[in-house]
């Protein structure tokens, strides 16, 4: 049977101000309507039913998963005691799910991109799930890139493993980290590398047997786990799991040297919408290329996003090239060149008393 795990664990510092501790990105009415988590489970409720999505996040996050998402129940959730990274959050579930199920295909999602024709995506992940069932093999879902873009890890396509209905799946020659932009044109011009957009689509037997081989401690760990599943000891258990497992994503711990990695090649619209600056190419602009959203006014104000979820109105004068956010009590005003930079200022912000209410 096919199952979605979502992963939820992330924290969205980029998206500071308006993305707290208490309220990371994927809780975020980023993209539309609805907040970016509700977004995912819409996106795959057509091929997946609600009581097959299981949604990885921390315990503290569970109150406010089950307050914004319609329908959701604790059944759909699994809880980590703190954040350990993609690798550990996907082996918690893939334990989780083989124990229910022992023939369970896993499709991987993030809570917190933005992905679409939806239509086109449920063709590949049911394309991937079929082949998932049948084959010892770790799908990625590789995106055709439509720009030369550093923010984002490649796959290098190697040699065609089958078609399946209009899906062309490929092995995986290698993966490359962010590039730097001239290599960046390199890949996009060669038409031989995709975008790793991070997901996944596999058994929860294959991607056990996968950790268990890159990942020798990990995979024992999560063995010892399995067996107090459903028992008094599993609370007890799973805090062990998490106090003695490395942090390291799935890609570093099991893609990058594991042998049966395939990738499907995609042609959608994706984005891990990671920083302000995203929203530009998504929202309407007005004549001046300015990104408006809220109570905002601005005058000879060129190149700018401008973020108001807060009352009042926030105006510009004369600027360009900036982002500009209110929420509630804090506003945040930066260089586009300088969002990446938001990670840098939290620190900064963390190491003062007086300021640390503000994360």
């Amino acid at each position: 049977m096919n199952y979605c795990v979502i992963i939820a664990g992330g924290k969205g510092e980029r998206f500071w101000p308006l993305s707290r501790v208490d309220r990371p990105k994927q809780f975020l009415k980023l993209t539309s309507d609805k907040t970016m988590l509700e977004e995912t489970i819409e996106r795959v409720k057509p091929m997946i039913p609600l009581k097959n999505i299981r949604i990885v996040a921390g315990e503290a996050m569970a109150p406010l998963i089950m307050e914004s998402v319609k329908d959701i129940s604790s059944k759909n959730l699994i809880t980590e005691p703190f954040g350990r990274n993609t690798c550990l959050a996907i082996g918690l579930a893939a334990v989780h799910l083989h124990k229910e199920d022992p023939h369970a295909v896993m499709i991987v999602l993030s809570a917190d991109h933005l992905v679409s024709p939806q239509e086109k995506l449920l063709k590949i992940l049911e394309d991937g799930a079929t082949i998932a069932s049948k084959e010892n093999c770790l799908i990625t879902i590789g995106v055709v890139p439509n720009r030369p873009e550093t923010a984002y890890g490649y796959i290098k396509m190697g040699d065609l493993f089958k078609n399946e209905n209009d899906s062309v799946i490929y092995h995986v020659s290698a993966f490359t980290e962010k590039p730097k932009l001239v290599v960046a044109q390199e890949y996009y011009y060669s038409r031989k590398y995709l975008w790793n957009s991070g997901m996944f689509i596999w058994s929860a037997k294959a991607i056990l047997e996968a950790i268990a081989g890159c990942q020798p401690d990990t995979g024992k760990m999560l063995e010892e786990y399995a067996r107090t599943i459903g028992t008094d000891k599993e609370p007890g258990a799973r805090d062990v799991l998490y106090k003695k497992t490395n942090s390291i994503s799935i890609d570093y711990a099991v893609l990058e040297s594991a042998k049966n990695v395939l990738t499907i090649k995609a042609n959608i619209v994706w984005d891990d919408v990671g920083s302000w600056t995203a929203l530009e190419r998504y929202k309407d602009r007005d004549s001046d290329n300015n990104v408006l959203i809220g109570e905002t006014s601005v005058l000879g104000t060129y190149e700018t996003t401008v973020y108001n979820d807060s009352e009042g109105i926030v105006c510009c004068l004369g600027v360009a090239d900036l982002v500009v956010v209110r929420s509630a009590d804090i506003t945040l005003v930066a260089h586009k060149t300088k969002v990446g930079d938001i990670k840098e200022l939290l620190v900064k912000l963390s190491e003062n008393e007086k300021t640390s209410k503000y994360l």
